[in-house]
């Protein structure tokens, strides 16, 4: 069904590449062969991932070390089968660079009323872990759709 997943923020260091490598996780042993990956409407391109997003992964056995900031294009869009991001802005910047994935493209909060992950980025650690229970939540809700 969804063999393509891109999680979609601003920066691509912070909120996609967390939702993205805790999506891994999550579906690493029942669907293995699912691509999720991220991308930033902004990105800070190749730029690593915060150092407290990555602290929180890591204390929560995710290794993010890998990841690398990338900016979103038409062909990342298109060739997703789902489009998950943290904001309705976002959603808006998607339709701008692409109006024919509309119908796949979805806030990660979805399942919890439509709520938005608000950007941690040079915020607190607590601001952090806030972003870092939403996603978590966020992510699992998705976990029976895919």
């Amino acid at each position: 069904m969804f063999n393509n997943i891109l999680v979609i923020c601003i920066g691509n260091i912070c909120r996609s590449p967390s939702a993205e490598y805790m999506l891994r996780q999550k579906l690493a042993e029942v669907k293995p062969n699912i691509t999720i990956h991220s991308a930033g409407l902004g990105a800070l391109v190749d730029k690593g991932i915060d150092d407290t997003a990555a602290a929180l992964l890591s204390e929560h056995g995710i290794d993010p070390s890998g990841h690398r900031a990338r900016q979103v294009d038409r062909d990342m869009l298109t060739q997703a089968d789902l489009i998950l991001t943290m904001e309705s802005r976002h959603v808006r910047g998607i339709n701008k660079i692409a109006p024919q994935v509309g119908g796949k493209t979805f806030l990660l909060g979805k399942w919890s009323e439509n709520q938005e992950v608000p950007d941690p980025y040079r915020k607190s650690r607590e601001a952090f872990e806030h972003v870092y229970k939403l996603l978590d939540q966020f992510t699992d809700d998705w976990l029976k759709y895919l």
